[in-house]
């Protein structure tokens, strides 16, 4: 007896230690817990942080999340009021904010994210296909110089004017039509957005080519404009050019004339000094015209041979 005392001290121990492990629970203070016994809720939900108890093996714990969630919606084709066809790519965040609710109707998070997949997407669906694709990508607040615009852009008719709603104004409007569907859910949408706008495949090779075709439009335009400028500046060139030669040639004229006026003068005054000698004068200068060995034939008579005769007396 003595020996099965202590046994069974250590088996009710063990018992007492399974029995309170398996009825005492913690909730983290990012948790909120309802109890459940045999699949139904018992109690009321469970918020404050620290030890609870629950009756062992009968009742479990279901544990739900404080905090901000996030939904990522599938990336979708979605055709605007324009019938332009654009990839949609959305977010939203959500909370539990009724966990008995949340329990009885979708059970967990991922029948919470199931649910949160048919009416976030129908919802932006909805009111994607209503607007229009500039109010789509712009803001509320946008507001554009057109005489800052390129010339393209204003050439093919792209609406200017602000407009009447805009993206962050159409993100209200998901999160209030989907604020609409979610008590019976016990969740709450905390916000939507649009976290990416894009043409389909197709028509972004449209656009792309589009664009293409306009730059290159814009750069022959440019060519063209430069090339006629060029031509342009080259006339003024060739023209100043010929005016300057021509202006440069005529003064040089009037200094030749300038020149053979005052060679004269001094030709007539030296010969006027002394007529003798400015004629030996100009025969010296005549002689300068032949080069060496040169052979020159001269008449006894000639003025040159009398200079030269003169010349060479000893």
């Amino acid at each position: 007896m003595r020996r099965i005392a202590p046994a069974l001290f250590v088996v009710g121990l063990l018992a007492a230690v399974i029995f309170l492990g398996s009825g005492l629970f913690a909730i983290d203070q990012a948790e909120q817990g309802i109890i459940v016994q045999f699949g139904e809720p018992v109690g009321t939900v469970i918020s404050k942080p620290g030890l609870h108890w629950k009756r062992p093996f009968i009742q479990e714990v279901r544990r739900f999340d404080k905090r901000l969630l996030a939904w990522d919606g599938d990336v979708s084709q979605i055709p605007t009021l324009g019938r332009e066809f654009i990839v949609v790519d959305t977010t939203a965040r959500w909370r539990i904010v009724d966990p008995l609710q949340f329990l009885r109707s979708v059970r967990d998070e991922s029948g919470a994210r199931t649910r949160l997949d048919d009416i976030l997407d129908s919802v932006v669906r909805d009111i994607v296909s209503g607007a229009d694709l500039e109010e789509i990508v712009r803001s509320h607040d946008w507001d554009v110089d057109p005489n800052k615009l390129d010339e393209a852009i204003v050439r093919e008719g792209m609406a200017l004017e602000k407009p009447k709603m805009g993206r962050e104004r159409l993100e209200q409007k998901m999160l209030a039509a989907a604020a609409g569907l979610m008590p019976g859910l016990g969740i709450e949408i905390v916000d939507i957005r649009i976290k990416r706008i894009n043409y389909i495949e197709s028509v972004r090779r449209q656009v792309e080519s589009r664009m293409i075709a306009e730059r290159q439009s814009i750069a022959a335009k440019f060519r063209s404009e430069g090339e006629g400028r060029s031509q342009e500046i080259l006339g003024q060139m060739e023209r100043q050019l010929r005016e300057i030669r021509s202006e440069a040639a005529r003064q040089a004229e009037e200094i030749r004339g300038k020149a053979d006026a005052e060679a004269t003068r001094t030709y007539g005054a030296a010969y006027g000094a002394d007529p003798e000698f400015f004629a030996f004068f100009r025969t010296l200068e005549s002689y300068k015209a032949l080069g060496k060995n040169t052979t020159l034939m001269i008449d006894a008579d000639s003025e040159f041979f009398r200079y030269l005769q003169t010349t060479l007396k000893p």
